[in-house]
Protein backbone atom coordinates (compact mmCIF):
# COMPACT_ATOMS: atom_id res chain seq x y z
CA UNK A 1 0.00 0.00 0.00
CA UNK A 2 2.95 1.88 0.68
CA UNK A 3 3.24 2.56 -3.48
CA UNK A 4 -0.43 4.05 -3.70
CA UNK A 5 -1.20 1.54 -6.64
CA UNK A 6 -3.42 -0.84 -4.58
CA UNK A 7 -6.48 -1.71 -5.49
CA UNK A 8 -9.92 0.30 -4.58
CA UNK A 9 -11.52 -2.77 -2.43
CA UNK A 10 -9.01 -4.89 -0.16
CA UNK A 11 -9.05 -8.55 1.86
CA UNK A 12 -7.82 -7.64 5.15
CA UNK A 13 -7.10 -9.71 8.42
CA UNK A 14 -9.37 -7.88 10.71
CA UNK A 15 -6.88 -7.40 13.57
CA UNK A 16 -4.59 -5.81 10.96
CA UNK A 17 -7.29 -3.16 9.99
CA UNK A 18 -6.35 -0.63 12.82
CA UNK A 19 -3.12 -0.09 12.25
CA UNK A 20 -3.25 0.53 8.82
CA UNK A 21 -5.98 3.31 9.13
CA UNK A 22 -3.90 4.95 12.10
CA UNK A 23 -1.53 5.22 9.25
CA UNK A 24 -3.84 7.15 7.03
CA UNK A 25 -3.71 3.97 4.58
CA UNK A 26 -7.78 3.12 4.38
CA UNK A 27 -10.88 5.12 4.02
CA UNK A 28 -13.66 5.14 6.71
CA UNK A 29 -16.90 3.60 5.87
CA UNK A 30 -19.23 6.21 4.84
CA UNK A 31 -22.45 6.91 7.23
CA UNK A 32 -24.88 6.82 4.43
CA UNK A 33 -23.53 3.00 3.53
CA UNK A 34 -23.97 1.93 7.47
CA UNK A 35 -22.98 3.13 10.90
CA UNK A 36 -21.05 1.14 13.14
CA UNK A 37 -25.02 0.84 14.90
CA UNK A 38 -26.39 -0.45 12.29
CA UNK A 39 -23.26 -2.55 11.29
CA UNK A 40 -23.30 -3.94 15.30
CA UNK A 41 -27.22 -5.47 14.38
CA UNK A 42 -25.97 -7.24 11.51
CA UNK A 43 -22.23 -8.63 12.68
CA UNK A 44 -21.04 -10.48 15.56
CA UNK A 45 -19.16 -8.21 18.19
CA UNK A 46 -15.50 -9.76 17.99
CA UNK A 47 -15.02 -9.46 14.37
CA UNK A 48 -16.63 -6.36 13.66
CA UNK A 49 -14.79 -4.52 16.50
CA UNK A 50 -11.39 -5.29 14.77
CA UNK A 51 -12.82 -3.04 11.92
CA UNK A 52 -13.95 -0.21 14.38
CA UNK A 53 -11.09 2.54 15.45
CA UNK A 54 -11.00 5.40 17.43
CA UNK A 55 -14.89 5.65 16.81
CA UNK A 56 -14.62 4.92 13.38
CA UNK A 57 -15.54 2.41 10.67
CA UNK A 58 -13.09 1.23 8.49
CA UNK A 59 -14.73 -2.24 6.67
CA UNK A 60 -16.83 -4.89 7.07
CA UNK A 61 -16.37 -8.29 8.12
CA UNK A 62 -16.54 -11.56 6.41
CA UNK A 63 -15.27 -14.38 9.14
CA UNK A 64 -15.13 -15.05 13.03
CA UNK A 65 -11.84 -16.26 13.70
CA UNK A 66 -12.14 -18.90 16.43
CA UNK A 67 -9.58 -20.44 18.20
CA UNK A 68 -11.56 -21.85 20.93
CA UNK A 69 -14.49 -24.20 22.19
CA UNK A 70 -13.70 -26.72 19.80
CA UNK A 71 -11.66 -29.43 19.47
CA UNK A 72 -10.86 -32.11 17.25
CA UNK A 73 -11.90 -35.93 18.23
CA UNK A 74 -10.53 -39.24 16.50
CA UNK A 75 -12.88 -41.99 17.42
CA UNK A 76 -10.84 -45.02 17.04
CA UNK A 77 -8.52 -43.81 20.19
CA UNK A 78 -11.49 -43.59 22.06
CA UNK A 79 -12.32 -47.02 21.71
CA UNK A 80 -12.13 -49.29 24.83
CA UNK A 81 -10.99 -46.74 26.74
CA UNK A 82 -14.71 -46.42 28.97
CA UNK A 83 -15.14 -42.75 27.27
CA UNK A 84 -18.50 -42.08 25.33
CA UNK A 85 -18.19 -41.16 22.00
CA UNK A 86 -18.38 -38.40 20.48
CA UNK A 87 -17.90 -36.97 24.05
CA UNK A 88 -20.00 -34.58 25.66
CA UNK A 89 -17.86 -32.10 27.91
CA UNK A 90 -19.80 -30.10 29.76
CA UNK A 91 -17.53 -29.29 32.39
CA UNK A 92 -14.13 -28.96 32.77
CA UNK A 93 -14.07 -31.87 34.96
CA UNK A 94 -15.78 -33.98 32.98
CA UNK A 95 -13.25 -33.27 29.92
CA UNK A 96 -10.13 -33.99 32.43
CA UNK A 97 -10.87 -37.08 34.20
CA UNK A 98 -12.47 -38.64 30.66
CA UNK A 99 -9.21 -36.99 28.52
CA UNK A 100 -7.21 -38.84 31.20
CA UNK A 101 -8.49 -42.33 30.11
CA UNK A 102 -7.23 -41.46 26.68
CA UNK A 103 -3.75 -40.65 27.08
CA UNK A 104 -1.40 -43.96 26.79
CA UNK A 105 1.72 -44.69 27.79
CA UNK A 106 4.93 -46.89 26.96
CA UNK A 107 6.32 -46.96 30.26
CA UNK A 108 6.91 -43.47 31.41
CA UNK A 109 6.67 -42.22 28.21
CA UNK A 110 3.60 -40.59 26.53
CA UNK A 111 2.69 -42.18 22.78
CA UNK A 112 -0.73 -41.20 22.75
CA UNK A 113 -1.61 -37.44 24.27
CA UNK A 114 -5.48 -37.66 25.63
CA UNK A 115 -5.97 -33.86 25.35
CA UNK A 116 -3.69 -31.55 23.29
CA UNK A 117 -4.11 -28.18 23.88
CA UNK A 118 -0.58 -26.85 24.38
CA UNK A 119 -0.32 -24.64 20.78
CA UNK A 120 0.98 -21.49 19.78
CA UNK A 121 -2.42 -20.07 18.98
CA UNK A 122 -4.15 -22.44 21.99
CA UNK A 123 -2.24 -21.37 24.62
CA UNK A 124 -2.57 -17.91 24.97
CA UNK A 125 -5.97 -17.77 23.81
CA UNK A 126 -7.08 -20.10 27.26
CA UNK A 127 -5.13 -17.86 29.09
CA UNK A 128 -7.05 -14.92 27.54
CA UNK A 129 -10.16 -16.78 27.96
CA UNK A 130 -9.68 -17.64 31.65
CA UNK A 131 -8.80 -14.04 32.61
CA UNK A 132 -12.04 -13.06 30.78
CA UNK A 133 -14.69 -15.75 32.35
CA UNK A 134 -13.09 -15.02 35.93
CA UNK A 135 -14.11 -11.68 35.41
CA UNK A 136 -10.70 -10.28 35.02
CA UNK A 137 -8.71 -7.98 31.88
CA UNK A 138 -5.58 -8.27 30.27
CA UNK A 139 -5.82 -4.27 29.50
CA UNK A 140 -4.39 -2.25 32.20
CA UNK A 141 -5.92 0.71 32.81
CA UNK A 142 -4.58 3.16 29.91
CA UNK A 143 -6.05 0.62 27.74
CA UNK A 144 -2.77 0.21 26.15
CA UNK A 145 -0.52 -1.86 29.07
CA UNK A 146 -1.18 -4.95 29.80
CA UNK A 147 -1.94 -6.45 33.33
CA UNK A 148 -1.09 -10.55 33.38
CA UNK A 149 0.27 -10.42 37.24
CA UNK A 150 -3.13 -11.08 38.75
CA UNK A 151 -4.71 -13.70 40.58
CA UNK A 152 -7.17 -14.38 37.14
CA UNK A 153 -4.02 -15.37 35.30
CA UNK A 154 -2.21 -17.72 37.75
CA UNK A 155 -5.34 -19.16 38.19
CA UNK A 156 -5.56 -19.76 34.21
CA UNK A 157 -2.04 -20.95 34.31
CA UNK A 158 -1.96 -23.55 36.94
CA UNK A 159 -5.06 -25.16 35.82
CA UNK A 160 -3.28 -26.14 32.44
CA UNK A 161 -0.21 -26.81 34.44
CA UNK A 162 -2.63 -29.42 36.68
CA UNK A 163 -4.48 -30.72 33.20
CA UNK A 164 -0.81 -31.53 31.54
CA UNK A 165 1.08 -32.50 34.93
CA UNK A 166 -1.79 -34.65 37.40
CA UNK A 167 -4.16 -35.22 34.61
CA UNK A 168 -1.69 -36.40 32.40
CA UNK A 169 -4.00 -35.16 29.39
CA UNK A 170 -0.58 -33.92 27.28
CA UNK A 171 3.16 -34.33 27.81
CA UNK A 172 4.57 -31.00 26.95
CA UNK A 173 7.99 -31.76 26.20
CA UNK A 174 6.89 -33.95 23.66
CA UNK A 175 3.62 -32.46 22.24
CA UNK A 176 3.57 -28.67 21.86
CA UNK A 177 3.82 -25.93 19.35
CA UNK A 178 6.84 -27.30 18.07
CA UNK A 179 6.71 -31.58 17.89
CA UNK A 180 3.23 -32.82 17.60
CA UNK A 181 1.79 -29.61 16.78
CA UNK A 182 -1.86 -30.04 17.64
CA UNK A 183 -2.99 -30.48 13.73
CA UNK A 184 -0.49 -32.81 12.77
CA UNK A 185 -0.25 -34.30 15.75
CA UNK A 186 -3.70 -35.21 15.49
CA UNK A 187 -3.79 -36.06 12.06
CA UNK A 188 -0.95 -38.50 12.95
CA UNK A 189 -3.08 -40.40 14.80
CA UNK A 190 -1.13 -39.30 18.29
CA UNK A 191 -3.89 -37.21 19.76
CA UNK A 192 -6.92 -38.86 20.60
CA UNK A 193 -8.64 -34.91 21.08
CA UNK A 194 -7.09 -32.06 20.10
CA UNK A 195 -7.61 -28.13 20.94
CA UNK A 196 -8.15 -26.29 18.32
CA UNK A 197 -10.16 -23.38 16.04
CA UNK A 198 -12.68 -25.40 13.51
CA UNK A 199 -10.81 -24.39 10.49
CA UNK A 200 -8.53 -27.38 11.14
CA UNK A 201 -11.71 -29.89 10.10
CA UNK A 202 -12.23 -28.05 7.23
CA UNK A 203 -8.43 -28.25 5.90
CA UNK A 204 -8.42 -32.09 8.15
CA UNK A 205 -11.15 -32.82 5.66
CA UNK A 206 -9.16 -31.86 1.98
CA UNK A 207 -5.75 -32.99 3.39
CA UNK A 208 -7.49 -36.28 4.71
CA UNK A 209 -10.45 -37.74 3.08
CA UNK A 210 -10.18 -40.97 4.78
CA UNK A 211 -9.40 -40.39 8.01
CA UNK A 212 -12.52 -40.28 10.53
CA UNK A 213 -13.22 -37.68 13.07
CA UNK A 214 -15.09 -35.25 14.51
CA UNK A 215 -15.40 -31.35 15.70
CA UNK A 216 -16.80 -30.90 18.83
CA UNK A 217 -17.22 -28.19 21.51
CA UNK A 218 -15.31 -27.79 24.61
CA UNK A 219 -16.26 -26.57 27.71
CA UNK A 220 -15.83 -23.36 30.12
CA UNK A 221 -12.90 -22.76 32.01
CA UNK A 222 -14.56 -21.08 35.16
CA UNK A 223 -17.44 -20.29 35.87
CA UNK A 224 -20.98 -20.83 34.30
CA UNK A 225 -21.03 -17.98 31.28
CA UNK A 226 -18.20 -17.82 28.57
CA UNK A 227 -16.25 -14.87 27.74
CA UNK A 228 -13.36 -15.14 25.30
CA UNK A 229 -11.10 -13.31 22.56
CA UNK A 230 -10.81 -13.54 19.40
CA UNK A 231 -9.14 -12.02 16.58
CA UNK A 232 -10.93 -9.86 13.83
CA UNK A 233 -11.42 -12.06 10.76
CA UNK A 234 -11.29 -11.33 7.66
CA UNK A 235 -12.79 -8.73 5.85
CA UNK A 236 -13.12 -5.76 3.20
CA UNK A 237 -11.30 -2.26 3.01
CA UNK A 238 -11.47 0.53 1.14
CA UNK A 239 -8.31 2.40 0.38
CA UNK A 240 -7.95 5.72 1.30
CA UNK A 241 -6.02 6.34 -2.10
CA UNK A 242 -9.44 5.01 -4.09
CA UNK A 243 -10.69 7.42 -6.62
CA UNK A 244 -13.83 5.41 -6.58
CA UNK A 245 -14.52 5.82 -3.31
CA UNK A 246 -18.37 5.49 -3.63
CA UNK A 247 -18.58 1.96 -5.81
CA UNK A 248 -15.82 0.55 -3.80
CA UNK A 249 -18.18 1.04 -0.62
CA UNK A 250 -21.21 -0.22 -2.29
CA UNK A 251 -19.24 -3.16 -3.09
CA UNK A 252 -18.12 -3.78 0.01
CA UNK A 253 -21.44 -3.73 1.34
CA UNK A 254 -22.51 -5.90 -1.41
CA UNK A 255 -19.69 -8.75 -0.30
CA UNK A 256 -19.81 -8.45 3.39
CA UNK A 257 -23.48 -7.29 4.57
CA UNK A 258 -25.75 -9.23 1.71
CA UNK A 259 -26.33 -12.97 3.18
CA UNK A 260 -26.14 -15.05 -0.18
CA UNK A 261 -22.37 -13.44 -0.87
CA UNK A 262 -21.70 -13.44 2.40
CA UNK A 263 -22.75 -17.01 2.34
CA UNK A 264 -20.32 -17.68 -0.96
CA UNK A 265 -17.48 -16.78 1.04
CA UNK A 266 -17.85 -18.49 4.10
CA UNK A 267 -18.85 -21.39 2.48
CA UNK A 268 -16.39 -21.71 -0.11
CA UNK A 269 -13.68 -20.72 2.16
CA UNK A 270 -15.41 -23.17 5.00
CA UNK A 271 -14.88 -20.40 7.72
CA UNK A 272 -17.42 -19.24 10.41
CA UNK A 273 -19.78 -16.46 9.10
CA UNK A 274 -19.24 -12.93 10.98
CA UNK A 275 -22.94 -12.41 9.30
CA UNK A 276 -25.37 -13.19 12.28
CA UNK A 277 -27.47 -13.79 9.10
CA UNK A 278 -25.75 -16.90 8.39
CA UNK A 279 -25.91 -18.58 11.92
CA UNK A 280 -29.80 -17.71 12.23
CA UNK A 281 -29.68 -19.13 8.59
CA UNK A 282 -27.39 -21.88 8.52
CA UNK A 283 -28.74 -24.50 6.14
CA UNK A 284 -26.98 -23.28 3.21
CA UNK A 285 -23.83 -22.98 5.22
CA UNK A 286 -24.01 -26.09 6.73
CA UNK A 287 -24.65 -27.78 3.21
CA UNK A 288 -20.91 -26.77 2.58
CA UNK A 289 -19.00 -26.69 5.87
CA UNK A 290 -20.87 -28.97 8.09
CA UNK A 291 -17.56 -28.64 10.93
CA UNK A 292 -18.41 -24.89 11.69
CA UNK A 293 -21.69 -25.65 13.73
CA UNK A 294 -20.33 -26.48 17.11
CA UNK A 295 -19.07 -23.21 16.80
CA UNK A 296 -22.67 -21.04 16.84
CA UNK A 297 -23.02 -21.05 19.91
CA UNK A 298 -20.10 -19.73 21.40
CA UNK A 299 -20.18 -16.38 18.80
CA UNK A 300 -22.44 -14.37 20.80
CA UNK A 301 -20.02 -14.54 23.83
CA UNK A 302 -16.83 -12.83 22.04
CA UNK A 303 -14.81 -9.86 22.28
CA UNK A 304 -12.30 -8.46 19.93
CA UNK A 305 -8.84 -9.43 21.09
CA UNK A 306 -7.90 -5.38 21.05
CA UNK A 307 -5.13 -2.89 20.33
CA UNK A 308 -2.05 -5.86 21.28
CA UNK A 309 0.83 -3.72 19.62
CA UNK A 310 2.41 -6.74 18.07
CA UNK A 311 -0.40 -9.73 18.05
CA UNK A 312 2.25 -12.38 16.94
CA UNK A 313 4.95 -11.50 19.40
CA UNK A 314 2.69 -11.15 22.14
CA UNK A 315 1.16 -14.86 21.32
CA UNK A 316 4.15 -16.84 19.95
CA UNK A 317 7.29 -14.99 21.55
CA UNK A 318 5.89 -13.92 25.14
CA UNK A 319 2.67 -16.28 26.40
CA UNK A 320 3.52 -19.75 24.47
CA UNK A 321 7.01 -19.75 25.79
CA UNK A 322 6.25 -18.58 29.69
CA UNK A 323 3.18 -21.36 29.78
CA UNK A 324 4.66 -24.24 28.16
CA UNK A 325 7.55 -23.10 30.67
CA UNK A 326 5.17 -23.65 33.01
CA UNK A 327 3.67 -26.28 31.59
CA UNK A 328 6.77 -28.19 31.51
CA UNK A 329 7.85 -27.30 35.19
CA UNK A 330 10.33 -24.98 34.81
CA UNK A 331 8.52 -22.03 36.01
CA UNK A 332 5.29 -21.63 38.61
CA UNK A 333 2.50 -20.05 37.29
CA UNK A 334 2.72 -17.09 39.07
CA UNK A 335 6.53 -16.88 37.59
CA UNK A 336 4.88 -17.32 34.17
CA UNK A 337 2.70 -14.38 34.50
CA UNK A 338 5.00 -12.23 36.09
CA UNK A 339 7.48 -12.78 32.51
CA UNK A 340 4.11 -12.29 30.86
CA UNK A 341 3.82 -9.04 32.31
CA UNK A 342 7.25 -7.60 32.17
CA UNK A 343 7.84 -8.50 28.44
CA UNK A 344 4.33 -7.39 26.98
CA UNK A 345 4.74 -4.39 28.14
CA UNK A 346 8.20 -3.95 27.30
CA UNK A 347 6.86 -4.53 23.60
CA UNK A 348 4.66 -1.90 24.31
CA UNK A 349 7.48 0.67 25.67
CA UNK A 350 9.82 -0.45 22.65
CA UNK A 351 7.18 -0.49 19.72
CA UNK A 352 8.31 1.85 17.13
Amino acid sequence: MQAGTEADVIEMFGSWVCSYASGGRLAEVPVDVMSYTEAQELFFAAPLDGYYCDGKLYGLPNEFNLEVGGALVNPALFEGKDVPYPPVWDTMDTLREQAAKLSEFDGDTMIRAGHHFVGGDGLPFLLLEGILEQGGTYFAEDGKHFNFDTPEAVATIQLLVDMAQKDKLVDPVLFNGEANQPYDGFFAGVVASSFIGSWAAGQGLVNYPDFEFDYVNTPILFGTQRKFAADAGWGKVVSANSANQEAAWKLVEFMAAEQENALTFNGTTGTIPALKALVDNPQGLLEQAPWVEPTFKLLPDGEYLGNVTDRDKLFYEIIYPAVLQALQGSMSAEEAAQTIQAQANEMVDTAP
